[in-house]
């Protein structure tokens, strides 16, 4: 998967919350913001799903998961994907 520089701007507080996560987590400040920004990403995927905006298929992809792992994330989360 390729990556892209986004310069972002985020309030102080949020600064400070993605260090003290870094810390409890033993990584750094922009692999905190990245685990949230993929948790977020992935919460908003399958609600797509869910209210059939978009394919199971379509999903995985976006997030680079196998259409099993897509199953199994919503399944974790609560989420019923139903068929496509």
């Amino acid at each position: 998967m390729k990556s892209r520089v986004v310069p972002l701007r985020i309030p102080e507080n949020l600064d400070e919350l993605a260090a003290l996560s870094a810390q409890e987590q033993h990584t750094d400040k922009a692999t905190a913001l990245r685990q949230w920004l993929h948790r977020g990403a992935a919460q908003y995927v399958l609600r797509l799903v869910s209210d059939g905006r978009i394919s199971v298929g379509r999903a995985a992809e976006l997030l680079d998961l196998t259409v099993y792992d897509l199953h199994h994330l919503a399944e974790t989360q609560g989420i019923e994907l139903g068929a496509t």
